[in-house]
């Protein structure tokens, strides 16, 4: 048994083979590498998409929403999902953002290749690349433009590497889920103990159609929300590349999937592994008409729970079985959805809102629709789009409190009334809507985030880094957030050390971030170094020409008077406070 477990470089039959040079680098697109003298360095498929695009557009600005439509094509994802691509580019070629000789970050507009692109015959004695065969010779240059013609062609040969992404089978289920021997993860912070700890890699897509990677990943997600209801269970995101963040220790049992979606037919392949010894503890393969979804979810989580060592009670059987719609279209639409408020984004908050409102018409009791509704305006209000903060947070409110009554079970809908009522500076409401969540999905990563980042606003940073800790462990991939709460709580708690490790991760994975650049040009000051602080200053008036803290600490919501107070000073300082 076999599954696409990722997308590879293939040139078609009769196409001509790529060889050409990034600076030092060679560059295979069809093998999937790079190499420099004797060194070979693996690439990821999407970090290949990613290199031959900013390569064919050499010294350009490409702006983020064309490289995700590139590398992605067809998919809507969040604009995480592209900064970790490029931290993993950078890491290959041995590449920095602060001093960067490879990959630029340009504030607000996108990234640019500044490393020389050429042919690898254009250099004499170039190594030439392994195996592949000799590409055409170039169209002659006109006499007027003679090295126009060949940035041409080496641009056309760039382009057709990306036209030659296709779909490849290499590697089995079994192979995929396989790792050393590892330690249960424990919680920091957190009283429950788990019997087993289940990490839910995304489902793969397999002949995909435009918005099948959605729907694949939806299915996997759906299971970590339905195994989340059991108590003798803690549920993992990331799967097995969790183990190489460095913020997790590995799972117990590993679920992967497959996903073929082709007309009316729906093919699901689905195996439980045991990560220690490689173990397959339970597989099923379903071949069911589409709208047999959601019956295929259901027998998925009985048999994968009878599977595992754990008791599942009469109240979280009835839970699980309770889910929030069974309208395929609604559901659909809801995925959508979802995919979209991803990308953090006012025209994708809009068009997530949109869906959302598709997903309720065509199912007016679909509380989990209602709950993402919520949050479009709970993130309109926080990232102060189109104006009108207490409007937006009255919605979010709203339709928040619309979705528990509907489902008093649904975390997701505890989380936006806790994250609007920490906008509103209500603290103790905050948690304890935030605990309903909590108690209600004790594997809920953003639960233990967002309870982190109360607790520094009350001034408590130091119970915030054990809840951040186990949130890194639940969700490894959860991108800058996570880093940016860290380094907050570290800041406050005077470890300039660890606060600058991690904003600098924050805004490796995301260099809009503002609020981390706030915080990182505080610390710098403190510890002395009044050069970094100074640039970190002037990054922030790129980001927000009109920046000033007093303006902006007016909403912020840190309800600590001592700390704001301090934050205050700290700000006024480095010269934030007025223009």
């Amino acid at each position: 048994m076999t599954r696409t477990s990722e997308r590879i470089f293939r040139i078609p039959d009769g196409a001509p083979r790529v060889r050409w040079h990034v600076g030092e680098w060679r560059v295979a697109p069809e093998l999937n590498h790079i190499a420099r003298g004797d060194r070979v360095v693996a690439l990821e498929p999407k970090v290949m998409a990613l290199l031959v695009v900013l390569a064919t557009r050499r010294d350009e600005v490409v702006s983020r929403e064309d490289l995700m439509a590139a590398v992605w094509p067809g998919v809507v994802v969040g604009d995480n999902a592209l900064t970790q691509v490029v931290i993993k580019l950078r890491k290959a070629l041995g590449d920095t953002a602060g001093e960067p000789s490879y990959v630029q970050a340009i504030a607000k507009k996108g990234y640019r290749l500044v490393a020389t692109v050429r042919r690898a015959d254009e250099t004499t004695g170039a190594a030439s690349l392994p195996h592949p065969a000799d590409p055409p010779h170039p169209s002659e240059p006109s006499p007027s433009a003679p090295g126009q013609a060949s940035r041409r062609a080496l641009g056309g040969w760039l382009a057709a590497a990306i036209v030659a992404v296709g779909i490849a089978v290499v590697a089995g289920y079994v192979s995929k889920a396989r790792g050393p021997a590892t330690a249960e993860l424990q919680g920091d912070g957190d009283s429950a103990t788990t019997a087993a700890t289940v990490a839910v890699q995304p489902f793969d897509e397999i002949d995909a159609e435009p918005t099948q990677p959605v729907m694949a990943r939806a299915i996997s997600a759906d299971l970590m929300t339905d195994l989340s209801k059991v108590s003798g269970i803690r549920v993992v995101g990331g799967g097995s590349e969790a183990a190489t963040s460095g913020a997790t220790q590995h799972p117990r049992y590993v679920l992967t999937g497959a996903v073929q979606h082709n007309g009316d037919r729906l093919r699901l392949n689905v195996l439980l592994t045991e990560s220690a010894t490689g173990r397959l503890v339970w597989s099923d393969r379903f071949d069911r008409h589409v709208t047999d979804l959601f019956s295929v979810q259901d027998e998925l989580v009985k048999n994968i729970l009878k599977s595992l060592p754990v008791k599942v009670s009469e109240s979280e059987t009835l839970r699980i079985a309770k889910r929030s719609t069974r309208n395929l279209q609604a559901w659909e639409h809801f995925v959508q959805a979802q995919a979209a408020l991803l990308v953090r984004r006012p025209e994708q908050n809009e068009r997530a809102r949109a869906l959302y409102w598709d997903a309720i018409r065509l199912d007016p009791a679909f509380s989990r629709a209602y709950a993402g509704l919520a949050m479009t305006y709970a993130l309109q209000a926080q990232q102060g789009w189109a104006g009108a903060t207490d409007s937006a947070l009255a919605q979010a409110f709203k339709f928040a409190q619309t979705a528990v009554e509907m489902n008093p079970d649904l975390p997701e809908a505890r989380w936006v009334l806790a994250f609007a009522h920490t906008q509103r500076r209500q603290p103790d409401e905050a948690l304890r809507n935030v605990n309903d969540a909590l108690r209600l999905n004790p594997s809920y990563a953003d639960g233990y985030a967002l309870k982190a980042g109360i607790e520094t606003y009350l001034g408590r940073p130091s119970d915030s880094v054990a809840l951040l800790r186990l949130a890194q462990r639940l969700n490894p991939e959860a991108g800058s957030l996570y880093f940016l709460l860290l380094g907050r709580a570290y800041y406050f708690l005077g470890d300039d050390e660890q606060a600058q490790l991690n904003l600098g991760q924050a805004l490796e994975r995301n260099a809009e971030n503002l609020e981390a650049r706030v915080y990182l040009a505080a610390s710098l000051w403190r510890t002395g170094d009044r050069d970094a602080a100074h640039w970190q200053v002037n990054e922030i008036r790129a980001l927000e020409p009109d920046f000033r803290a007093d303006a902006w600490l007016t909403t912020y919501p840190l309800t600590d008077p001592a700390e704001r107070q301090r934050l205050r000073g700290a700000l006024a300082e480095i010269g934030l406070s007025a223009r």
